[in-house]
């Protein structure tokens, strides 16, 4: 292997100079709807046709 070689980089990994900021907000709020959806459906309640098959199962 050569000195140099960038071949074990991956490739689209490197941010465009200049976007820092930008790109951060947006990872911020695209992690604060993942969060909110997924809140929402932890407190969803369970179907009752889904805690019966449940129950059958033991």
């Amino acid at each position: 292997m050569r000195s140099g070689d960038d071949s074990s980089k991956k490739p689209g990994t490197a941010r465009p100079v200049g976007t820092g900021a930008k790109a951060q907000g947006k990872d911020r709020d695209m992690g604060a709807a993942l969060r909110t959806v997924y809140q929402r459906t932890v407190e969803e309640a369970i179907p009752p046709e889904m805690l019966d098959l449940l129950g059958k199962l033991d």
